[in-house]
């Protein structure tokens, strides 16, 4: 069975929260329901302050899809591309067949390896969708 993935390219998201939107509006959630937030990875104060020291300061995002994200299984089952995927500005998302080769996710991984890029998926706890794989280069 093919195994349907989305591919987060840390090096491109912006923090723009398009995706998370995107996911909430396409999927008519409640106002206090979120399957998709962006977490700011900086000094930890809050969102969007950035860590370090000045002029050395940095600042990066994440998306994490959390376990109640449906992957939008109506709109990939007619052959769409999930809501955050579509919308997501800076092309930082990709979606596809992992598992074969010919697929854009596999083709943007493979170029990413060979870009020295990490892919990896977020651990355990943190209560996330196991089909959802990011590529960082530190």
């Amino acid at each position: 069975m093919a195994e349907q993935t989305i591919l987060v390219n840390l090096n491109r998201c912006t923090g723009c929260w398009t995706c998370s939107m995107a996911c909430k509006l396409g999927n008519r959630l409640a106002d206090d329901e979120w399957w998709n937030t962006v977490r700011t990875l900086g000094s930890g104060e809050g969102i969007d302050r950035p860590g370090g020291q000045w002029p050395d300061l940095r600042m990066s995002w994440i998306p994490v899809y959390h376990r109640d994200c449906i992957l939008c299984a109506g709109r990939t089952a007619q052959g769409e591309l999930p809501y955050c995927v579509a919308a997501c500005p800076c092309e930082a998302l990709h979606w596809g067949d992992l598992e074969d080769e010919k697929s854009e996710v596999s083709k943007q991984v493979a170029d990413l390896r060979a870009r020295d890029f990490r892919i990896f998926r977020l651990p355990n706890w943190e209560n996330t969708r196991k089909e959802v794989v990011y590529a960082s280069k530190a």
